[in-house]
């Protein structure tokens, strides 16, 4: 009930944010990032709720994951709305939300169980939830990145692309310390614990490796050839994409050892 609530602040903040883009406002709707804020709030508050029923952190199962994904969206989100008032923000902060909300929605779809059960004890590590959250909130800042890095590809003004290239390479660079620490440092030490290596090449590990080299060689291009502008936003896209499909595709797509 509390998650189904702050899906509905998010679809509401997300019609707000609608109206004042197309009012095409000079100054950015002022109640929204309240609004991300108390979605992320009350998305925290399932999650400890679940945690308290599993007697673990609620972070293993996919519908856990699902939550816990959207609510470091929104709370990036929200920080980034707080802090900044440029006019270019708003196209990025609604695809954001956007994003959030459909991965709400999945949650809460057929497909996805919901049941709240104790993780098998492979899941029981402290390791993988610092993995998890690590994870999670880089690719929280990948996902401003990769709106940021749409609307750089689709608007014509140089000064609002300029805008949107900082903002990639900003999410991007903070992103791939989180995702570095949690997706594979994180996770290979868990994975040690859990099945007495640190790498076997399953498939989302690898699928995680290819999206971390994608971002390396965003970094690359961006700092080592100052290279800016189409290539790296086309790029920023590729990323998210893999990194949507490492979080869903493998699971569904693909066996291995975190097919849980």
């Amino acid at each position: 009930m509390i998650a189904t609530i702050s899906f509905f602040i998010l679809i509401a903040a997300l019609a707000v944010q609608i109206y004042f883009i197309i009012r095409n406002s000079e100054k950015p709707d002022p109640i929204t990032h309240y609004m991300l804020f108390i979605a992320f709030l009350l998305l925290l508050i399932t999650t400890i709720i679940r945690s308290f029923r599993i007697d673990f952190v609620a972070v293993t199962s996919t519908y856990e994951a699902l939550l816990l994904f959207s609510e470091c969206i929104v709370l990036v989100l929200a920080v980034y709305r707080y802090k900044s008032k440029n006019r270019t923000l708003p196209f990025i902060i609604t695809g954001g939300t956007l994003i959030s909300i459909i991965l709400l929605a999945l949650a809460s779809s057929p497909i996805i169980p919901d049941a709240a059960l104790p993780p098998v004890p492979a899941l029981q590590s402290y390791w993988l939830v610092l993995h998890i959250l690590f994870a999670f909130f880089g690719e929280a800042f990948f996902a401003v990145a990769f709106m940021a890095a749409i609307y750089f590809l689709v608007v014509k003004d140089e000064e609002k692309k300029s805008y949107a290239d900082a903002l990639i390479y900003k999410s991007i660079i903070i992103g791939y310390f989180l995702f570095t620490a949690g997706g594979l440092i994180f996770g290979a030490i868990w994975a040690y614990n859990a099945w007495g290596r640190y790498w076997g090449w399953d498939p989302k590990e690898t699928s995680a490796f290819v999206t971390w080299l994608i971002y390396t060689l965003y970094l690359h291009l961006r700092l080592v050839k100052k290279m800016r502008g189409k290539i790296t936003a086309i790029f920023s896209v590729a990323g998210f994409v893999l990194t949507l499909f490492t979080f869903l595709g493998v699971n569904y797509l693909m066996t291995g050892l975190h097919s849980y």
